[in-house]
């Protein structure tokens, strides 16, 4: 009798709308071939990427003529100059148009859009989705990481670009070789499908995906950074970032900090901080 109440209570929860559904819904209906389009994830990331990073562009603009602002600055004395921004976004720009773009062809060559599903996921397999993605990210690219410090050609030919700035800023975060570009994408496009995500999930997946890459380069540890918002020290974010920038043996972990914390890579920020 427990058993058949039980089913009849997981039967009921499946088969109840998602709070999303109409949202999904409506872009299912009216604007399917946008989003069965092949470029679609990748205008997204980028214009997500550029969006994101504005507000940070515009604290260093200001810099120390907004005191509440940059007393946030982790480096304060080492802010970008209009020379840096400008060659961290020509090759950003150069990246994705003889890159991304033309793999984002080819993915879709390979493996053609599907149809969309008609049912959207609920809030928790949203969430649980995307954490689980961050997470096999993480794994991933700590070894690539670790590996392109590690071995001095590797870093000298892909990864070097990267350390240019010993003093992260947010156009700095994908200021990258092509090799590095190319091999994040590939995790976060294939990660998804691998672990059979809904497509709402896998966007959302990249949106936060750069946010959080943007925020661990953006060089400022505010109140609201996802690393004080997460307790018990799981989550690095961006003065743990900017201590690998500085001691580049140290905190390979892109976003979380167990890694390096099992393999004694793990260094906490001990830089002067403005109070």
């Amino acid at each position: 009798m427990l058993v058949q109440v039980f089913e009849t209570i997981w039967e009921t929860f499946q088969s109840k709308d998602s709070v999303l559904q109409s949202m999904w819904d409506y872009v299912r209906l009216n604007h399917s071939e946008t989003l069965r389009s092949p470029l679609f994830p990748v205008i997204l990331t980028v214009a997500s990427y550029f969006v994101l990073c504005l507000p940070y562009l515009f604290c260093d603009i200001m810099g120390k003529k907004w005191p509440a602002i940059n007393r946030y600055k982790i480096q304060p004395d080492k802010m970008p100059t209009t020379a840096m921004l400008l060659h961290c976004s020509g090759v950003t720009l150069y990246n994705h148009v003889l890159l991304v773009f033309p793999a984002a062809i080819a993915q879709w060559m390979w493996r053609p859009p599907v149809p969309l599903p008609e049912r959207a996921p609920t809030l928790l397999e949203l969430a649980g989705g995307v954490t689980v993605n961050l997470l096999l990210f993480d794994l991933q690219y700590f070894i690539w990481h670790f590996l392109h410090h590690k071995i001095r050609w590797l870093y000298v030919t892909f990864h070097a670009i990267h350390h240019k700035y010993s003093a992260p800023f947010a156009l700095a975060t994908q200021c990258l070789g092509g090799w590095e570009l190319v091999t994040v994408g590939f995790w976060t496009t294939i990660n998804p499908i691998l672990l059979r995500c809904h497509l709402l999930t896998t966007w959302m997946f990249m949106v936060v995906h750069v946010y959080v890459s943007v925020e661990d380069h953006c060089g400022y540890d505010f109140p609201w950074s996802t690393s004080r918002l997460i307790p018990f020290g799981v989550y690095g974010g961006p003065s743990k970032h900017d201590v690998h920038h500085q001691k580049p043996n140290t905190n390979f972990a892109p976003h979380f900090s167990h890694w390096d914390k099992l393999f004694g890579t793990h260094a906490d920020f001990s830089f002067a901080k403005a109070q």
